[in-house]
């Protein structure tokens, strides 16, 4: 309590006390927050970048090899810096442990994610970027001396900060944070919601400087024309498809869990065994390797038939599953909306007069809500993401494949609230 008080008398605390605005104390400790965040995420995605490029360069056969080293390289850092936990002990710890996340386990985190990522494992940056910067924002609520709800807040603003900084949405960022913690009741949280809001906008103005990534859509969709009450029609048909998606992916996450989870064998062991097999895949079908970040615009100028993209979708989808099962590191969203736009060209064999964009963006929608249970962030997202200017019909999607998706969750820890 101190602490706190001392850090009041501060000047700079005494003048937003005292101005006649809505800004606060509160605010500027919000607003810190998200302006580390943005550093860190803005770091990560440089030496992120650097990797990939590095190791990239390996083609052919060495792809095998490079992924199957690396899966090794991930399992040793696990085993000596310790597990750094996935998102089901993130959301365990906000919902029923007061908020707090542990630090400690941040450089096992960031290690292992940079080198399962920039490999070429199919996860994202997304999940160790959210981990890291909400245990800063949970370390920094305990050093001002806060408790409780305001603790819970600070570690939430932290979560969204880093999810925006690589998202470029602000508002999607701050919701995802809370619909992913509770996505029945997303406003159990909602002191948490403009906090998070502040931040996920500082840290994004800082990502934005340190990297000059831009503020455009991150993916070159033709543009959608909105048509009239039939596009909700087709959407709700899509998001039924994205959902029969989402069956599949749950049905091969259950098999990889079970079959990774009966090898009694160090992580390590795991890890490699689960780089091999991303290795060969990778071989295979190239486009399965990485999370889909670059990969997702070729998808929308690659040629093929129904047949060629259904064998890509179950390819990612057990490469996905594969490096969350075996212990490798990272988020899989870009991923699920990567296997959203593949569906979208496979079901554009069978409807060829539908608008290209307005169906992969349907299926990006429906397929992410059905996983990951986030329908209203996820839209929110995709509109940022693909610049679709309207994005009601893409709603009708994405709560469609929510509400047809399989009751027992992906993350394991959003079981109790369905």
């Amino acid at each position: 309590m101190d602490r706190i008080q001392a850090l009041f008398k501060n000047p700079v605390f005494i003048i937003s006390k005292k101005n006649p605005f809505m800004l606060s104390r509160w605010s500027i400790l919000y607003v810190l927050l998200g302006l580390f965040a943005g550093v860190f995420s803005a770091v990560f995605w440089k030496v992120l970048e650097f990797l990939t490029r590095l190791l990239a360069g390996f083609q052919g056969h060495y792809i095998i090899l490079i992924m199957t080293l690396s899966g090794l390289g991930i399992g040793l850092l696990i085993y000596f810096l310790g597990d750094p936990g996935e998102i089901s002990l993130v959301i365990d710890n906000i919902r029923f442990r007061g908020g707090k996340l542990d630090p400690k386990n941040n450089p096992s985190m960031s290690l292992s994610s940079l080198l399962s990522i920039s490999s070429g494992g199919s996860a994202g940056p997304e999940a160790p970027l959210v981990q890291i910067t909400g245990s800063f924002g949970s370390w920094f609520a305990e050093k001002i001396g806060l408790e409780g709800e305001e603790l819970r807040s600070m570690t939430i603003a932290g979560m969204a900060a880093g999810f925006t900084s690589l998202f470029g949405s602000p508002l999607g960022g701050a919701l995802f944070a809370l619909e992913i913690l509770q996505h029945r009741h997303v406003v159990e949280y909602y002191e948490a919601l403009l906090p998070a809001f502040l931040s996920s906008c500082s840290a994004y103005f800082v990502f934005l400087f340190m990297t000059d990534m831009g503020i455009g859509p991150t993916w070159e969709f033709p543009q959608y024309i909105p048509g009239g009450i039939e596009d909700f029609q087709y959407a709700i048909g899509f998001g039924m498809a994205g959902a029969l998606v989402g069956w599949i992916f749950y049905g091969i996450f259950k098999i990889t869990k079970f079959s990774f989870s009966k090898i009694s064998l160090p992580i390590f062991a795991k890890t490699t065994i689960g780089g091999l097999l991303l290795g060969c895949i990778a071989y295979y079908e190239p486009l399965t390797r990485y999370f889909g970040h670059e990969q997702l615009n070729e998808i929308v100028v690659t040629k093929g038939d129904w047949i060629f993209f259904g064998t890509l979708a179950l390819l990612k989808i057990l490469a996905i599953n594969i490096t969350v099962s075996s212990g490798w590191r990272g988020g899989i969203i870009i991923p699920l909306f990567f296997v959203g736009a593949v569906a979208g060209r496979f079901f554009m064999d069978f409807f060829p007069s539908e608008n290209e964009s307005f169906l992969l963006i349907c299926l990006m929608a429906s397929v992410n809500a059905s996983v990951t249970k986030t329908p209203i962030s996820t839209t929110i997202l995709l509109t940022g993401l693909t610049g679709v200017s309207n994005f009601t019909p893409v709603l009708f999607a994405s709560l469609s494949g929510y509400f047809l998706s399989p009751k027992a969750p992906f993350i394991g820890s959003q079981a109790d609230s369905v």
